[in-house]
């Protein structure tokens, strides 16, 4: 099979890449994980990185080098110079191709206000420092029974066998229809929040070291509310909209008091704020919240 040039060049420096990394590791005295070599059924994607594709919007189609001509669902106009072109294929083996393009954009930068501060949890997804709170939608719990009833079965399949390879296309639609659900719903609650507020402060959260510190049930579930993918929308989407999104330093936001600043350990079962100083009783992350929109606009004053 005849391949582009530019595509054959990229294969290249992903593999410099992983071996950067994997040295990189080596060196802080990391866990290394020696770079895995990818198989046919485990390469799902190549990339043009500046030439031998070609777009036509009016028949939404896409050209590629060697390829041909592919009809595409072009979901939204073209903006810019594209750079690059990159074929994906999922594990349910959908297609997709993304660009990425150069845009001259000039942000006009909005009114600071109002400002807002948000503190993740799990009891709730986000809690305002209005007080207002979004539910946690808890998706891989939903699919948890069915995940787990599709593995079994996989389990059992003979390896090689037309049955295997349909068990497993299950179990990855499974996952697949998580994700969607997941990435629908931090595209949405981002958007209403970047409409709403001018400034919106959040906690500048270590999730892998969190992970890391807590039990296994727990990571499980800070797993499925992806707070990391959230934030990183928000950022995004502020940013596009001539607004800001502030990290502050998470440290003690929890144990501190929002109305006088007294400090008092509390467990992660303790859902209630009962401040032994001013008296102040509070739901646990609303105080949360109230600290973060503090440091937020604190560092909003210094900037």
């Amino acid at each position: 099979m005849v391949v582009h040039s530019q595509v054959l060049q990229n294969v290249s420096a992903r593999i410099d890449f992983a071996f950067k990394a994997f040295f990189r590791r080596c060196k802080k005295g990391k866990k290394p994980g020696y770079p895995r070599f990818r198989n046919k059924f485990r390469y799902d994607s190549f990339c043009y990185t500046q030439s031998g594709f070609r777009v036509i919007e009016g028949k939404s189609v896409v050209q590629l080098s060697k390829i041909g001509r592919v009809k595409i669902v072009l979901h939204r106009p073209i903006e810019g110079k594209i750079k690059t072109c990159t074929v994906k294929r999922t594990a349910t083996n959908k297609w997709f191709v993304s660009f990425s393009c150069d845009i001259d954009l000039d942000v006009k930068q909005k009114p600071l206000d109002p400002v807002i501060g948000i503190d993740v949890g799990l009891e709730s997804f986000a809690t305002l420092s209005d007080g207002s709170k979004i539910g946690n939608p808890r998706f891989f719990k939903q699919e948890e029974k069915r995940l787990a009833r599709a593995q079994r079965k996989l389990s059992g399949q003979k390896k090689g066998s037309p049955g295997r390879k349909w068990a497993r296309r299950v179990v990855a639609r499974i996952y697949e229809r998580i994700s969607n659900k997941r990435s629908n719903f931090s595209h949405q609650a981002s958007r209403r929040l970047v409409d709403r507020f001018g400034v919106i402060a959040v906690e500048d959260l270590s999730i892998n070291k969190m992970m890391k510190n807590n039990f296994r049930s727990i990571n499980k579930s800070i797993g499925d509310v992806a707070w990391s993918m959230f934030i990183d929308l928000l950022s995004c989407k502020a940013e596009w909209a001539g607004k800001k999104v502030i990290r502050v330093n998470p440290a003690y936001t929890s144990q501190t008091c929002s109305r006088c600043g007294y400090r008092q350990s509390k467990k992660l079962s303790d859902r209630v704020h009962k401040c032994s100083s001013c008296g102040l009783i509070l739901d646990r992350d609303h105080n949360a919240a109230i600290n973060i929109l503090a440091l937020g606009q604190q560092s909003l004053a210094l900037a």
